[in-house]
């Protein structure tokens, strides 16, 4: 038998009230999507205007002082962000569509490959069709004039399927699985065994056939599923979404400019709308008191909520640039050698923020400076130790691996472990491993296949 019982609890809760979960809606959006949320919000909400030339003042002669709302018109931002005839249009700034094809023939003229090389390159990247595998016979591309080694096509081969996205140029699924699977990390649980199904049982895979599976593989049931589950996460078809290619603009949220020995911080107001709350409305919402209009005054709440917190996401973003700008000096006088180690947690307390706050303002924000545009997620970087006892960032080390594979000789390519031993004798104490995953995240091909 259950007896039912009434009781009073106390409990204490943190809650975000409307305007603080607009802020922090306000504060992570990109450029592009807080000019939008400003244009709907001005679509949908009466007490909202945009500040034209032949507008500036909407309230009357007869406002009084108290009546006036403090609305954010952007007059000092917009001038700080200098709109003279040296900076460019950074509303240019847009990816332009790319094919497969011209994906690929691009990161080849990265490679710094020689003449030969490159054409071959080319002539495998035109071969291949819409799903990025590559159907013909290599000794059917040069035709029966051309005579070319076959070690040589080979090599060109092994150069384009080192290429983004991963298992570009495979002849069959077994090899573009394979080839995806070697990008991934090795240590991964199932990752020898999904390696191997991909080369030869991935008919037993499809047909659900486990029994032999296991039997051939040596494995238990579990490690089996491991594999699958690695297997299912690979694209059969690498090439089709290359071809879907969406242009986006990119536009900086910040704009950086060296004023004599000093750098400048300027947020790039010039691309928002120019908002404030409309005074007339205001008043006669005021002088109305009307028992219905309840839904109005709610609208001129937010409409004041949006326009004070607008304002607070630029001074916030504003802040957090200067202090990543001071910390990356730097970077901006000497280039991505020069990058040094910087967490989120250092500007937080140096800013009196929270960390969280800090994430925000650096997601989907971009900063446009002499050194092209970045983004301000980039100037984070990971702390590596170095042999004198100081750091080192991730960014520099890849700059330096970047450098050296540049002046390598190509009939001696350099390997992971030769660039570990350079490293280590620059002072940077890093492992080979790391070493591999850069240069797979710069997209450099693997000593095989630089190669002359």
């Amino acid at each position: 038998m259950f007896n039912a019982v009434i009781g009073l609890r106390l409990k204490q809760q943190l809650a975000l009230t409307p305007r603080l979960q607009q802020s922090v809606k306000l504060l992570q959006l990109s450029a592009l999507d807080c000019v939008q949320e400003l244009h709907q919000a001005m679509a949908l909400n009466p007490f909202l205007e945009e500040i034209t030339d032949t507008a500036e003042d909407t309230a009357g002669p007869e406002s009084s002082a108290e009546d006036v709302e403090r609305d954010f018109d952007y007059s000092e931002v917009r001038s700080a962000s200098g709109r003279g005839d040296d900076l460019p249009d950074w509303t240019e700034w847009t990816a332009a569509p790319a094919s497969l094809r011209d994906s690929l023939n691009e990161q080849l003229l990265l490679l710094g490959l020689g003449e030969r090389d490159y054409a071959l390159g080319r002539l495998i990247v035109d071969a291949l069709d819409e799903d990025g595998f590559l159907r013909q016979p290599l000794e059917k591309l040069l035709g029966d004039d051309a005579a070319v080694p076959p070690g040589e096509l080979q090599t060109a081969l092994r150069i384009v399927q080192t290429l983004e996205p991963s298992g570009i140029a495979a002849r069959d699924l077994a090899e573009c699985l394979s080839l995806q699977l070697q990008a991934l990390d090795a240590s991964l649980p199932g990752h020898a065994l999904a390696t191997q199904i991909a080369r030869d049982k991935l008919a037993l895979m499809a047909a659900r056939d486990y029994a032999p599976l296991r039997s051939h593989l040596g494995c238990t049931q579990r490690e089996l599923e491991a594999a699958f589950e690695l297997i299912r996460g690979l694209d059969p078809r690498p090439g089709s979404r290359v071809g879907t290619f969406e242009p986006h603009a990119i536009i900086p949220d910040v704009l950086v400019r060296r004023e004599k020995k000093r750098w400048v911080v300027s947020i790039n107001a010039a691309i928002y709308p120019r908002i404030r709350v409309n005074q007339h409305y205001a008043q006669c919402l005021r002088r109305a008191r009307a028992p219905d209009s309840a839904p109005l005054a709610q609208h001129l709440q937010e409409a004041r909520w949006l326009v004070r917190n607008l304002e607070q996401r630029f001074l916030t973003i504003q802040r957090v640039a200067e202090a990543v700008v001071a910390r990356q000096r730097n970077f901006f006088e000497y280039g991505d050698l020069a990058m040094r180690p910087l967490t989120l947690r250092e500007i937080a307390q140096e800013l009196d923020l929270h960390e969280s706050t800090v994430s925000r303002a650096t997601s989907h924000k971009y900063m446009a400076t002499p050194r092209g545009v970045i983004s301000l997620k980039r100037f984070f970087s990971r702390q590596l130790a170095t042999a004198s006892g100081g750091s080192c960032s991730a960014t520099a080390i890849r700059a330096l691996m970047r450098e050296f594979i540049a002046a390598e000789d190509r009939s001696r390519p350099l390997s992971d472990v030769q660039l570990t031993a350079l490293l280590t004798d620059r002072g940077v104490k890093v492992a080979r491993r790391t070493v591999t995953k850069y240069r797979r995240a710069m997209q450099l091909p693997a000593v095989e296949a630089r190669g002359a």
